[in-house]
């Protein structure tokens, strides 16, 4: 396996969500696509649901994509304080371990702040301001 490439579906803030992502880790969106693009006679969009986020990818690191889409409201919505699931990142230094714990946390809820683990490493655990669950680690192993 080369890569894991987590997606996160979003009640309507995915693009909101993803701007704030780039904000932290850096980079360009290599995709991003809007329900209305796939409009058609067939499968037509409420405009409500128009400039949603269908699809959005961001790059993170050298073999990483973090991808994204808002549920159309037809689907119901993503109950965002139930558990699902973190997304683990490896750092390649404590300094960027804290720059983006201390980044991706700013307005969320620190679950475990960021320091020495009992298991060796260098990490800590929050809900982000869109409710996604991270966890952020330094192994110098």
């Amino acid at each position: 396996m080369r890569t894991i490439n987590p997606w996160i579906n979003f009640n309507g803030n995915a693009e909101e969500a993803f701007t704030f992502y780039k904000s932290v880790f850096g980079g360009e969106f290599t995709k991003i696509v809007r329900f209305k693009e796939l409009s058609s006679p067939e499968f037509q969009i409420p405009e409500s649901e128009a400039n949603k986020i269908m699809h959005i990818a961001l790059p993170i690191g050298n073999h990483n994509v973090l991808l994204a889409n808002d549920v159309p409201e037809f689907m119901g919505r993503v109950n965002e304080n139930e558990n699902r699931s973190k997304i683990a990142l490896s750092t390649e230094s404590r300094e960027e371990a804290d720059r983006i714990f201390n980044g991706l946390s700013a307005g969320g809820e620190v679950e475990g702040p960021i320091g020495d683990s009992p298991w060796g490493t260098y990490a800590g655990m929050f809900r982000d301001k869109y409710g996604i669950e991270w966890i952020v680690e330094f192994d110098a192993k």
